[in-house]
This record gives structure tokens, C-alpha cells and sequence, in this order.
């Protein structure tokens, strides 16, 4: 898998290590973060977009 181009928030700023990456490899989305990058999670893109959508209405409530 280390093939696999992974693509950034265009909000991180470049060498900034937290952030999550969005892969994709065999028709599953692949996300992980950036300072953990041998932890992977594959989900579909419903699933995906649904993490998303949630993010951003504030459901997971602020962190940090």
C-alpha cells in the first residue's frame, strides 16, 4: 500500500504533521492520520462523506 497517492486538507499548512489523508485503493476510501501513517481505516464513500458531514455540524462537539 505504500503506493497509494494520499491527499491532504487543502487547509494544512505544508509540514504540519495533524492532519488526516484520504487515500483510495481497490474502490475503498482510505483515511489516516498523518503522524500515524501505518494506522489505516478503509470505508466506502457513504460512510465517508457521512464522517464528513458530521465534522462539520459540530457533532463530535469542539477538541481540543
Amino acid at each position: 500500500m505504500s503506493d497509494i497517492p494520499w491527499q491532504k486538507s487543502s487547509y494544512s499548512t505544508q509540514g504540519d504533521n495533524d492532519c488526516i489523508e484520504l487515500g483510495r485503493y481497490s474502490g475503498a476510501l482510505l483515511l489516516r492520520e498523518s503522524d500515524e501513517p501505518d494506522v489505516i481505516s478503509a470505508a466506502d464513500s457513504l460512510r465517508v462523506q457521512a464522517l464528513l458531514l458530521a465534522v462539520k455540524h459540530g457533532t463530535f462537539g469542539r477538541l481540543g
